[in-house]
């Protein structure tokens, strides 16, 4: 399997480390979120064993085989100093992946769809409290007072009232979204609109609708047009067709006792396009996490990322959702499209996404303006493990080997022959 690792030490890893606290810092604090504080430096030597680090468990990843292929980078104090690949874009053919190889990014596009609601929010053409049923003329629930107090930033922060998951089995059933999001009144609530945590993909993608009433617009323009068009995201877009029109795209792959098979994407989430349905290149994203860590002032101000940032509703059960989780997490709420986590005593700005055939994981520490982005296109928990060994030689926090790499080298993973071909579900549950 191919390998492939740059270094980009833009400034020398040395220089980023040791850079002063930018000016802007002081507009950085959020004492009433908790989630921005003034920034600080890491230890230059650290951030340079970091990279060696990572560099190391990558080739191990590759070793095993344990990724059709694989992109990530690490961003620090505004530039990007390390960027690494594994494997290919399409196993079959032996394209190898490269940072220009657009991937599905799975519910990391919720974040692009709560940052275009607040650039629109800034703009005046609705607010965060905007009422849905004001502006959607289907929206219902089952409790219709419920409903009338049910505003932008409850479908955007998770706290909808509804069961987890609503209507996914549906969706992936082929049944349209816009069937579903009329069926929502058939569905007993479990708490009252505000009051609980109750990840969606459905609902959320009413966001798209609340942005075309309001603008005229559709929303993946509106997107294209303010957010991915003046960050210079070149290849990010919404759909498979804009997927497959890219010279390089990650196929989906799944394991067999032949190695990474490639099969098509499903477009099951493609139908919830705020939720799930943006593609993007690893460069994309790396201007993406510079962005998020408040250095594109001109696209997202630090007045709109301190709202999209905030920790609201608890999301106890991501403290013991995997080991690391349940070793370095002390607290875990949902902001509006991010999950925000205390994180071995730091917080943590994270998400990450799930589709047939792709994975996808970004986070970053707002303190330290350090952050880490990586992609995958093929099934497999391993990878999932490696962000987390990088945040915590960032942190100087005890070593452990999440990914479980650091053992003897294993045959690749191989899903057992069946008599039928299975069906790739699109399971999308981050």
């Amino acid at each position: 399997m191919q390998f492939q690792k740059i270094f980009l030490l833009l400034a020398g890893v040395l220089g980023l480390a040791c850079a002063p606290a930018r000016a802007t810092t002081p507009a950085a604090t959020l004492p009433a979120s908790g989630v921005r504080s003034s920034t600080e430096s890491l230890p230059p030597a650290r951030v340079k064993q970091t990279i060696a680090d990572y560099q190391r468990w990558l080739e191990r990843v590759a070793e095993r085989q344990a990724v059709a292929g694989l992109v990530t980078a690490m961003v620090i104090d505004g530039k990007v100093v390390y960027e690494g690949t594994i494997g290919y874009a399409d196993a079959a053919t032996r394209q190898p992946v490269t940072p220009d190889t657009v991937f599905r990014l799975a519910s990391l596009s919720k974040a692009f769809a709560t940052a275009i609601t607040g650039v629109l929010v800034d703009d005046g053409k609705l607010s965060w409290d905007t009422k849905l049923v004001d502006v959607l003329p289907y929206f219902k629930l089952k409790d219709m007072q419920a409903a009338s107090q049910a505003t932008v930033s409850d479908i955007l922060g998770q706290r909808l009232g509804l069961p987890r998951n609503t209507y996914d089995n549906m969706l992936e059933g082929d049944i349209p979204y816009e069937e579903l999001v009329r069926k929502l009144d058939e569905v007993d609530l479990v708490c009252g609109v505000g009051q609980c945590y109750g990840y969606q993909n459905v609902a959320f993608g009413m966001i798209g609708d609340v942005v075309l009433a309001r603008t005229g617009d559709f929303f993946y323009r509106q997107v294209d047009k303010r957010i991915f068009y003046p960050l210079g995201m070149t290849t990010a877009s919404y759909g498979r067709a804009a997927l497959e029109s890219n010279k390089s795209w990650a196929r989906p792959h799944r394991a067999s006792s032949r190695g990474w098979i490639p099969f098509e994407p499903s477009e099951t989430y493609y139908r919830v396009a705020p939720a799930a349905g943006v593609n993007a290149s690893l460069r994309d994203m790396e201007k993406w996490l510079i962005a998020q860590m408040g250095d594109r002032q001109d696209v997202l101000p630090t007045s709109l990322l301190d709202v999209l940032h905030a920790p609201g509703v608890a999301t106890p059960g991501e403290l013991h959702a995997t080991p690391w989780r349940k070793a370095r997490l002390t607290d875990a709420h949902y902001a509006l499209g991010w999950r925000v986590y205390e994180y071995g005593g730091e917080t943590l700005v994270f998400h990450a996404g799930a589709v047939a055939g792709y994975r996808t994981m970004i986070g970053f520490f707002p303190k330290y303006h350090a952050g880490v982005v990586t992609l995958w296109n093929s099934t497999g928990p391993v990878p999932s493990g490696l962000m987390p060994m990088v945040f915590d030689d960032l942190l100087d926090l005890p070593h452990v080997d999440w990914a479980e790499i650091e053992g003897d080298v294993r045959a690749p993973a191989a899903t057992p022959q069946r008599k039928k071909p299975r069906k790739h579900r699109s399971t999308h549950h981050r």
